[in-house]
């Protein structure tokens, strides 16, 4: 059984260590905001695994505006 998948457990960060800020202030390397980076230690999992969710999308946009 994978641990990364039970509520209580710790998310990995989704830092890629391409730490560039796009016009919105959005990483463009792991797709999250300059606060939720900030914040990212002091957040519940449930909390850490919404913001990689919605770090993925942002990704998303910013590969099909790249194209």
């Amino acid at each position: 059984m994978t641990h990364a998948l039970l509520p209580s457990s710790k998310v990995e960060s989704p830092c890629t260590k391409v730490c560039t800020l796009d016009a919105r202030n959005i990483c463009i390397g792991c797709g999250r905001s300059v606060s939720e980076i900030a914040n990212w230690s002091r957040l519940t999992a449930a909390e850490q695994r919404d913001i990689c969710r919605k770090a993925g999308e942002r990704r998303q946009q910013i590969a099909a505006a790249a194209t």
